[in-house]
């Protein structure tokens, strides 16, 4: 449903570390990098999935109070590499790779706070 999302980070270098790593397992890979003088304002790094979807990172004033994006996964273990990946990468444990039945029966999710305090999620929404 949505094409693509950008979001305004406060480090820009930091951040597009931990997204390359933490996308990783979930499909994604960086796509394309604009300098300052291209971008509406700052530095910006695209994410591309093999859907089309697109998430996009650009340098500037960090976006206040934290958002909560939600990346879908294709099997709980992308979720748990995710998570791996994005603790790896400099990321906060917001909640560990596990069910989440008050949502649905099969909502397979981990919780991770990315450099700017936003809870970034995978979640994988299939029986396994």
């Amino acid at each position: 449903m949505i094409d693509h999302l950008s979001v305004v980070v406060s480090d820009y270098a930091k951040s597009k570390a931990f997204y390359v790593q933490a996308l990783a397992p979930l499909g994604h890979s960086r796509l394309i990098e604009l300098p300052a003088t291209h971008a509406a304002q700052g530095e910006s790094a695209g994410f591309c999935h093999a859907d089309g979807s697109d998430f996009w990172i650009r340098q500037g004033d960090a976006i206040k109070p934290p958002i909560h994006i939600a990346f879908r996964a294709s099997s709980r273990a992308a979720v748990d590499a995710f998570y791996k990946a994005a603790i790896a990468a400099g990321g906060k444990d917001n909640g560990a790779p596990g069910l989440r039945p008050h949502y649905h029966p099969n909502y397979y999710g981990a919780f991770v706070l990315d450099p700017d305090g936003h809870n970034i999620e995978a979640v994988c929404h299939e029986a396994e």
